[in-house]
């Protein structure tokens, strides 16, 4: 049934679902939209809908081809929309949850495609926040890229801004995709460009590898691992491409490249990825899909009911939009409890305690060596010190008192006197 939103949109179907809203095919006066519709209870929110106004210069002014561009915004009544470009292809994730893993020539394309869109949006002042493969949109009515790769397009620019407003969240939460967090993000500091940049990189991963580099298992462990945990290397990547996904992937937001940088760098590595079959990785490669969580982390336990169910979240860590049937399995757009810097501290003790046994191992033993050595040392010192010792002593044994001669010695020719008795 057509709908309408505001004077100039009509919708006629639902074409897409997510965590904000939901995407319609709408007609508009310059011919075929999507119209993402944002939730009602989004939409009675005052204060989002004044950022909503707010942000409508900066969104509407985004136009570059790797961005799908935001052709309107529409406030009225209950009505919270975005009127968008409509792409005609399907977006990343479902790519991947059809075909699997993606050459790495046609991953690398797509991933500079979407660096380029970033590019964009950071010289504008804008900084996405939820990169990730459902905000990829993939356009199969453009020519393919290298590869045979679909050109890519990045979209929802704006609405992890949009709903992290004032009243909505509290300076201990997060607002984000656990699997794509930054780790200034969980440390608490402002999300930058460069947070764009990790998860952006991390997308790179999954395409190659079929899996992120720090998901697995409940949402605590997944955090802790981005903080202190370094990225697992990709078996079979070569080691130019390998290169720009770990510096991409750093701690520190200021080693990382910046997104025009990593375009450049991508398509550098374009021609050597020429023929590369899809990596094949081993089932030991993965990470855990569940594991116990520990007591800094029990807080983020999710509870399965029941095979493909959506995962429920106990606590204060809940989704930021519930809806009764998400369009992915996936966590996406939630909103997590911050880890206290006790619980950040405890988790890189746990992180250390749980690493693999022959880094362990390798460390203990230069541990070992290295007390062996300061133990010899010491020994060694100990001995020169006798040493010296032993000498000062002799020296000064052969030195009578006061500095005077020594007496001469006594003739053999001499015979004492022999005293007489005393008389009584």
């Amino acid at each position: 049934m057509a709908r309408k939103i505001g004077s100039r949109y009509t919708v006629h179907q639902v074409i897409g679902r997510g965590s904000a809203g939901t995407v319609w095919l709408g007609e508009g006066p310059d011919g075929p939209v999507a119209v993402k519709l944002l939730r009602e209870d989004l939409a009675s929110d005052q204060v989002l809908v004044g950022r909503f106004v707010q942000e409508r210069a900066a969104l509407t002014g985004l136009d570059h081809p790797r961005v799908v561009g935001v052709r309107d915004m529409v406030v009225d009544g209950d009505d919270l929309a975005l009127v968008m470009e409509l792409v005609h292809g399907s977006d990343l994730r479902s790519r991947l949850e059809r075909e699997g893993v993606l050459a790495p020539q046609a991953a690398v394309s797509v991933i500079a495609d979407v660096a380029d869109g970033l590019a964009a949006a950071h010289a504008a002042g804008i900084v996405h926040r939820d990169v990730k493969p459902e905000n990829v949109m993939l356009d199969l009515a453009e020519p393919p890229g290298p590869g045979g790769a679909p050109r890519a397009k990045l979209t929802d620019f704006g609405i992890a801004r949009l709903v992290d407003a004032p009243r909505r969240t509290r300076a201990t939460r997060i607002i984000g995709t656990p699997d794509y967090l930054a780790p200034e993000i969980i440390e608490g500091l402002e999300p930058r460009a460069a947070v764009d940049i990790y998860a952006l990189a991390t997308v790179l991963y999954e395409l190659l590898a079929g899996f992120t580099p720090f998901g697995g298992g409940h949402t605590g462990a997944v955090l802790r691992r981005h903080v202190t945990e370094s990225v697992p290397p990709v078996p079979g990547l070569p080691d130019g491409l390998w290169r720009i996904i770990a510096e991409c992937l750093a701690k520190a937001p200021a080693s990382r490249l910046r997104a025009a940088e990593l375009a450049d760098r991508l398509r550098e590595q374009l021609p050597a990825l020429a023929g590369l079959p899809p990596l094949v990785l081993p089932a030991q490669g993965r990470p855990p899909a569940e594991e116990v969580p520990t007591p800094g982390e029990a807080v983020y336990a999710e509870s399965d009911a029941g095979s493909g169910a959506h995962r429920r979240r106990r606590g204060p860590a809940v989704p930021l939009v519930p809806a009764p049937a998400p369009d992915s399995t996936r966590d996406t757009h939630t909103s997590l409890r911050r880890p206290s810097a006790q619980e950040l501290a405890a988790y890189a003790a746990e992180s250390r305690a749980q690493r693999a046994a022959p880094a362990s191992a390798h460390r203990r033993g230069r541990r070992a060596l290295v007390r062996r050595r300061r133990l010899l040392a010491v020994l060694l010192a100990v001995v020169l010190l006798l040493a010296g010792a032993a000498a000062a002593y002799t020296a000064f044994a052969a030195e009578p008192p006061g500095g005077s001669a020594a007496p001469a010695p006594v003739s053999s020719s001499y015979r004492p006197v022999p005293t007489p008795p005393a008389s009584h």
